[in-house]
């Protein structure tokens, strides 16, 4: 079986063909490729794979744009930060996706599903409608928190949120200008709630805002210390087992910045 990895992370695509390696399965990396621009040209000039490992946010845009130039005939297995609820689109159109960070059994399932998929000569439709659907779900993310205030309720923009921390069993809200707002929901409750794209949970008592965060620094024991443009009550420290989660998701969003 030939492969194609789309990845613009050198580090995140090394780890793919590892995984790829580790598992007893027939599998050729022919080509890596990094771009939007660079696959409309590779798979135009050369013969499609067998299947396709492909990120959807590449630096030169989402991948989706690659089938608006080139036809790919092959499957696609989708790479993603995205979380299952946004995906269900995936299930349903037959084209499968790995979440990040990818692992050797997520990989495993989703090549026994392959070998189980008849795929269409033409996957256009199928894109079209994975599209639709993402889009559909980025837009049902939280836009406004309603906030307590006296006897009344207080609509407060998703965007004007540096982070948010656990405090007893509520959450407390701290914006850019540095207000705090209390809520009785829990960090698990609000993260659903949430763009992913947007928000990452830092450890149990932190989410925090893309947008907060100033840079980050190297803690002890393979950790990282992630330092905001906000105030925050603690050093926010991001573990070892999640760094790589972290960093994927820093640098995959970083045109949000």
């Amino acid at each position: 079986m030939k492969a194609v990895i789309v990845e613009d992370e050198v580090i995140s695509a090394q780890n793919l063909e590892r995984i790829i390696d580790s598992i007893d399965k027939d599998i050729k990396i022919v080509a890596v490729l990094q771009s939007v621009e660079e696959c409309v040209e590779w798979f135009s000039d050369n013969k499609h794979p067998d299947v396709v490992f492909m990120d959807i946010h590449l630096a030169d845009g989402d991948s989706f744009a690659i089938f608006e130039e080139v036809e790919i005939s092959c499957p696609i297995i989708f790479t993603t930060a995205y979380d299952e609820y946004a995906l269900k689109a995936f299930d349903v159109n037959s084209i499968d996706y790995i979440l990040k960070p990818i692992s050797k059994a997520s990989l495993e399932k989703a090549l026994n599903k392959l070998e189980q998929v008849v795929f269409k000569d033409n996957n256009s439709d199928l894109v079209d409608q994975i599209v639709q659907s993402i889009n559909k779900t980025r837009k049902s993310y939280k836009k406004h928190f309603l906030i307590p205030f006296r006897d009344k309720l207080t609509p407060l923009p998703v965007e004007d949120i540096a982070y948010i921390y656990s405090e007893n069993k509520s959450a407390k809200i701290v914006c850019f200008d540095k207000s705090e707002h209390m809520i009785d929901t829990s960090l698990d409750d609000i993260l659903r709630q949430l763009d992913p794209a947007s928000f990452f949970r830092a450890n149990r008592q932190y989410i925090i805002s893309h947008h907060s965060v100033s840079d980050l620094s190297v803690w002890f024991g393979g950790k990282l210390a992630v330092n905001l443009s906000v105030p925050t009550q603690e050093r926010i420290i991001v573990s070892r087992a999640k760094n790589n989660e972290f960093k994927e998701w820093y640098m995959e969003n970083d045109n949000l910045n």
